[in-house]
């Protein structure tokens, strides 16, 4: 499989909701209200895929800059490959 990431501290992430893509590329980590809580994901978080209640979601991009990004819910993967992706709800 082709690696889409120049720095091993990153990760790859995907924000995409029915609108289109919210936010796509490498991020140190992401932090996103769970239905269990609130959770960090770091670069070669365990697989893991969980429900997103409203909240807002922060992105710590490769760079250091913060982005945030509102959420209604969704859900959240983290597969073993170094991808996180998210499907929000509109």
């Amino acid at each position: 499989m082709t690696s889409y990431l120049s720095d091993s501290t990153a990760m790859f992430l995907t924000i995409a909701s029915l609108k289109g893509k919210q936010f796509e590329g490498e991020a140190r980590a992401l932090n996103v209200p769970t239905t269990s809580g609130e959770i960090t994901v770091l670069d070669h978080h365990r697989p893991l895929i969980t429900i997103l209640r409203e909240g807002t979601a922060t992105i710590t991009a490769a760079d250091g800059k913060k982005a945030k990004i509102p959420l209604k819910g969704g859900f959240l993967e983290m597969d073993a490959e170094n991808h996180l992706k998210i499907l929000l709800d509109e």
